[in-house]
């Protein structure tokens, strides 16, 4: 049974007992709305204040596909989803990580106001022990998603109500610019499906995170 956790100090507690002398990967899932970034750059932020360059965020969102292939493929408005990522690149970089043997590894990062990959966005040095990897579909158990469990040394995903992911993804829209009908439709025909995806079809994590309040 997984264990859940609700407190950010519990969780880096956990992260504590991971075994010392090789890179670990863990991997942060959850809906689109959940935190998951969030939660990511927070723990990071406060390993690296214990011991300054002891751990880095890796976003899944660097391999999303392009939306100009995306729209000759007729799945733009579905962008998010899971067959809209290179989950192939994912899982060749997360092994690369994994294996630290070279001196740095360049990973990709997501631009969310231009929409569009960045290639060679981040360097990763081989000397960061600990890796943070945060995406939607890190437990997706469908082909090509399920093998990358066998990757991480620690999996946690986020447990948020339903209607709080409505109202964050709805507000997410807004705050961008969107006028209320477009920001509906931006959540309800897209995000909320794909939160639906992870919610029903995500192999279950080693730690629950649901944090009170």
């Amino acid at each position: 049974m997984p264990k859940t956790i609700a407190r950010v100090e519990d969780l880096l507690d956990t992260l504590s007992t991971l075994p010392a002398g090789a890179r670990r990967l863990v991997a942060i899932a959850g809906a689109p709305g959940s935190g998951k970034s969030t939660l990511a750059d927070d723990l990071v932020a406060r390993l690296n204040r214990r011991a300054p360059g002891s751990a880095a965020v890796i976003p899944m969102d660097g391999f999303h596909l392009d939306d100009g292939l995306l729209k000759a493929r007729g799945t733009l408005s579905r962008k998010g989803a899971p067959y809209t990522f290179d989950v192939g690149g994912l899982a060749a970089m997360l092994r690369r990580l994994r294996a630290n043997e070279e001196d740095e590894i360049i990973v990709p990062l997501f631009d969310r106001k231009l929409e569009i990959s960045r290639a060679g966005a981040r360097a990763v040095p081989r000397a960061v022990p600990l890796l943070v990897v945060e995406g939607n579909y890190l437990l997706l158990d469908e082909p090509g998603w399920r093998e990358l469990r066998a990757i991480f040394d620690l999996t946690i995903s986020l447990d948020v109500p339903f209607d709080v992911l409505k109202q964050r993804l709805l507000q997410r829209w807004t705050d961008m610019g969107f006028a209320p009908e477009a920001a509906h439709a931006k959540a309800y025909e897209n995000d909320l499906p794909n939160a639906r995806t992870v919610i029903d079809r995500s192999h279950p994590a080693d730690i629950v995170f649901r944090p009170v309040g």
